[in-house]
């Protein structure tokens, strides 16, 4: 082994890993990307638990004499740093936003609330003359974390608020009923990761598409086309339509599946064709992302690597994965994820504000990214 020789092939591996821009993005910029998709989604951007915190519509029908009880209890939920009040002036307005998601629990102070802390207190050792009272709580059931985070420090506040020092080990007048949910069935984990499903499902189109126009590029098929009077728009156009056929069929496929496993839809038939639209923007997103990849990339080999690129992080904020909510905004999968987590778990209306700006913002994102791969593979990608 002659050592010339080596420094030479080491120097020639060297240079193509900087000459060619998918080797070099793979070496120094996808490190990065999963990195930093992993902090996020996992906890690593931020200082810890203390960074999460649930919003609670507190909706107060206390008509008692002591509305300071109310306000007391009121101040011991934002004390807990983890919970963040928003308060309602009736429940049917709590609910609404309960429904889409803006909020994630909803705390109903009874109109006998303030009376039940004071003959409590008035007659500790004596119960037949307490009034008994149940405070009403219901959770985000589009979450499973909500619905065991939030109850357990419900009713640490009330414990706090009628007496730190006896609440926790003397029987009290006041109860918090079980938590009620969105709609009456009960979820499994799976339920909580059907939403998810469909759009890691049309995440991975990014490679195929890459993987095709690469792979016909070296191939040549690319160049032969070219001398025929097809042009590049078409070919580029029946690429997208064949995809968004494929990303139909995905939909239907992990709609049937996670149905014979028992899933099922709190959602209209509406809801289930918003749901299959939404979705095919998110497949529209992707091909921009695959036309992209392979126009950065001289290698069907090299456009497997960069794709993920495009992939990961999508698949690591956007899907079922535990996100960050800063971070996974960036991302189009999110959206589709909120919107059917609204429509398949909540069973919000289509006319809900959030489920219609989550369309949207697929929407523009899909055609515009299409528009940019459209232009760039135009440009530099057609070899």
């Amino acid at each position: 082994m002659k050592l010339q020789r080596l420094r030479s092939l080491v120097a020639k591996d060297l240079k193509r890993v900087v000459r060619e821009p998918a080797n070099l993005f793979m070496a120094i910029i996808f490190p990065l990307i999963l990195t930093v998709a992993f902090g996020a989604a996992f906890g690593g951007i931020g200082s810890g638990g203390g960074d999460i915190s649930y919003t609670v519509g507190l909706v107060n029908l206390d008509a008692s004499g002591s509305p300071e009880w109310a306000e007391a209890f009121r101040d011991g939920i934002w004390a807990t740093g983890a919970l963040v009040v928003a308060e309602y002036d009736d429940n049917e307005t709590a609910h609404n936003d309960l429904l889409q998601g803006t909020i994630d629990a909803i705390v109903v102070l009874p109109v006998d609330f303030g009376d039940s802390i004071d003959s409590f207190l008035e007659h500790p050792n004596d119960p037949g003359l307490w009034v008994n009272t149940t405070i009403g709580l219901a959770v985000d059931q589009g979450s499973m974390i909500v619905g065991a985070a939030v109850p357990p420090m419900i009713m640490q506040v009330l414990a706090q608020t009628i007496s730190e020092s006896q609440a926790m080990t003397f029987i009290i007048p006041l109860e918090i009923g079980a938590p009620t949910q969105v709609a009456s069935s009960r979820l499994t984990q799976f339920d909580y990761m059907v939403p998810g499903l469909f759009a890691y499902a049309a995440i991975f189109l990014t490679m195929n598409v890459a993987l095709a126009f690469s792979t016909e590029r070296e191939q040549g098929i690319l160049r032969r086309i070219n001398l025929t009077p097809t042009s590049s728009s078409e070919v580029i156009v029946s690429s997208v339509l064949s995809n968004l056929v494929v990303g139909a069929f995905q939909v239907a496929i992990v709609y049937g599946a996670s149905s014979l496993m028992g899933f099922r839809a709190q959602a209209s038939i509406l809801g289930i064709v918003y749901a299959f639209t939404i979705v095919l923007f998110l497949v529209l997103c992707n091909v921009g992302f695959g036309l992209i990849t392979a126009s950065l990339v001289k290698s069907s080999g090299a456009a497997t690597g960069l794709s993920f690129v495009f992939i990961l992080p999508q698949m690591l904020l956007g899907t079922f994965v535990p996100v960050s909510p800063a971070m996974a905004h960036f991302v189009p999968s999110y959206y589709v994820t909120d919107a059917l987590t609204s429509l398949f778990l909540r069973g919000a209306p289509l006319s809900s504000p959030v489920i219609m700006n989550d369309l949207l913002v697929v929407a523009v994102v899909g055609v515009a990214t299409v528009a940019v791969g459209i232009a760039v593979f135009q440009r530099f990608g057609r070899g």
